[in-house]
């Protein structure tokens, strides 16, 4: 009897290609990875990726996808496909997972939530001809968790990436991250992460968490033990990581990651006007203020760290002239490297349900009109401007913090900053993936 084939696909909208416009900020397909780990020796598994070819047709027995938001519609086109051609599929992932309804219009099966605990399931149920339309994923401990089969992944991928938590105690109106991990902060064990991060092959390493840090004070000493896990193991990586803006209050978290080869932190900053701040419920920003911003970013760079902050434009709160004065912190508040989007409303946020039912948002045609909702264009009304004023400044914006003398200017003030060539080679690199993501939508002229 020869073998049943699992084909997995990483869909990429061909029109909107977002940071897949550069190489060197593609991310390898993780979740895939781990169905692929759970998946029966007894099935074949393949894996098409869109972030380099484009979709073939591929025989298969179950086709499984995953997608954001703004790749959902490029996944139901290629799941209509097979549909057409009676092969079952099933789809998970954070889309699926807040729309399952709409997800199963073009769809055999969706998973909800984790897949680990359901999986396994899926399989026997397909198998036995009996494949339920819905699963739902419960929040699993850590411990014990799959490694994801990386040699499905193309070799090209310029750094991999690894997750050592899930869930988050924050309740951000705009994030869904609560609603698909939970806000209790779950941690894998040490070692278990360590064995993992071995296995990669590429030098340069992402890890995922939203916050790799975590919440109080176990969780300060178990990010500290982890780090310096690598530098007794001898990994020699160069990494960066998500976290908030606690990550320099105890001296030996910053300390012990470079140490280990943290090179970079992304914070999610958002802003620095408390109206904005606490429209989104991002309390643990607005205690800190302005200046408590400076101290954070100053603290990690004496450790030879570079900051990624993470600035959203477009708060009900937000006027142009107040976009403009964010844009001037922006440059001026020591930040070296910058993430700006448009405030997105993804489904499953109380935002999305907000502005929704306020009739406020400019594309509703879905599934089709999914495609807007990759944190770069405006699509909705605001409260103190219009669209087309929004997107004027905004663009304006952009050209004052992706022109090539802000990145030249930001690359020398991180060098000299962190005393640390690698940091200040990736934040720049940063602020060129970025700069590149606004000039392919036309948001930036030669000249910028």
């Amino acid at each position: 009897m020869s073998r049943r084939k699992l084909l997995l696909i990483n869909p990429v909208s061909p029109d909107r290609a977002g940071l897949t416009v550069n190489l060197s900020s593609r991310f390898p397909p993780l979740a895939l990875g781990i169905i692929a780990a759970l998946t029966p020796d007894s099935w074949e598994v393949a894996l098409i990726d869109e972030n380099f070819e484009p979709f073939k047709y591929q025989q298969a027995d179950l086709i499984g996808l995953t997608a954001f938001t703004a790749a959902a519609p490029r996944a139901y086109e290629i799941a209509s496909i097979y549909r057409e051609q009676g092969v079952s599929t099933v789809m998970g992932g954070i889309h699926a997972s807040m729309l399952p309804e709409e997800a199963l219009g073009y769809v055999d099966a969706v998973v909800t939530g984790e897949a680990e605990s359901v999986w396994p399931q899926v399989i026997t149920d397909f198998t036995d001809g009996r494949m339920q339309q819905t699963y739902q994923g419960k929040w699993l401990e850590l411990a014990g968790m799959v490694q994801p089969r990386r040699e499905l992944f193309q070799p090209e991928y310029a750094f991999g990436t690894i997750q050592t938590s899930r869930g988050c105690p924050m309740d951000c109106e705009f994030c869904s991250v609560t609603v698909f991990n939970g806000r209790r902060y779950r941690q894998r064990p040490v070692e278990e992460v360590l064995d993992e991060l071995e296995t990669i092959p590429q030098k340069r390493v992402f890890f995922v968490d939203d916050n790799i840090i975590g919440y109080g004070e176990e969780a300060n000493k178990r990010a500290i033990a982890l780090f310096k896990g690598i530098i007794e193991r001898g990994i020699k990586k160069d990494w960066w990581c998500q976290a908030s803006m606690n990550f320099a209050d105890n001296e030996e978290v910053p300390e012990y990651a470079a140490m280990s080869g943290c090179r970079m932190v992304f914070l999610g900053v958002e802003a620095e006007d408390p109206d904005a701040l606490e429209e989104m419920g991002k309390k643990v920003n607005f205690r800190r203020g302005v200046d408590g911003y400076k101290e954070v970013f100053r603290r990690i760079n004496d450790h030879g760290i570079a900051v990624l902050g993470a600035f959203i434009y477009g708060m009900d709160s937000d006027t142009p002239e107040k976009l403009r004065r964010r844009t001037d912190y922006v440059l001026d508040s020591g930040v070296d490297a910058v993430q700006m989007s448009y405030l997105t409303p993804l489904p499953g946020t109380r935002l999305f349900n907000k502005l929704r039912d306020e009739g406020r948002l400019l594309y509703t045609d879905f599934p089709a009109d999914w495609e807007h909702y990759d944190l770069s264009e405006v699509i909705y009304k605001p409260a103190l401007m219009t669209a087309q004023e929004f997107s004027a400044v905004g663009r304006e914006c952009a050209s004052r913090i992706y022109s090539r003398r802000s990145i030249r200017r930001k690359f020398a003030e991180t060098l000299h900053a962190t005393e640390n060539l690698a940091a200040a080679g990736l934040a720049y690199s940063s602020n060129i993936n970025y700069r590149n993501l606004v000039a392919a939508k036309g948001d930036l002229s030669e000249a910028d």
